[in-house]
């Protein structure tokens, strides 16, 4: 495994993620905009895009957890429900947080909400959780 991390990842590119807040450890929002390069069959977002974007800003969440400490993190498992469906075009927002961490894991879970043409609130559209297991860089 390489001791250095690319930042951004080129996952993060390809969708298109800009992060919005990192400031507090072990949370960050994230925002993302579904067009029509992230569209299925039926017009509407694929869940397994959607998905990424919740696993990337999950994973962000847990490196920045880790206050002082240079670190990979690996998803151990994860699961998203998905809440609704997401139009094309809208502007995602992620905010993930890790609500129990120690030295080797961090339990994290994701809202993602999307800001939809002619509705005046955002719809929250997945949740998700993850494990995440941490590896020193060296």
């Amino acid at each position: 495994m390489p001791s250095r991390m690319q930042v951004p990842p080129n996952s993060d590119l390809t969708l298109g993620m800009t992060c919005l807040d990192k400031a507090t450890p072990g949370r960050c929002t994230w925002r993302m905009r579904a067009d029509e390069r992230f569209a299925n069959t039926a017009g509407i977002m694929q869940g397994g895009l959607l998905g990424a974007f919740a696993d990337s800003s999950m994973g962000a969440a847990a490196v920045t957890f880790v206050e002082g400490r240079r670190v990979f993190v690996a998803n151990a498992e994860i699961k998203v429900s998905f809440l609704a469906a997401v139009p094309i075009p809208s502007e995602l927002i992620c905010r993930a947080e890790v609500v129990s961490g120690g030295e080797q894991v961090a339990f994290v879970e994701a809202t993602v909400t999307a800001t939809i043409a002619g509705r005046a609130d955002p719809l929250v559209v997945a949740r998700a959780t993850s494990t995440y297991i941490f590896k020193d860089r060296t």
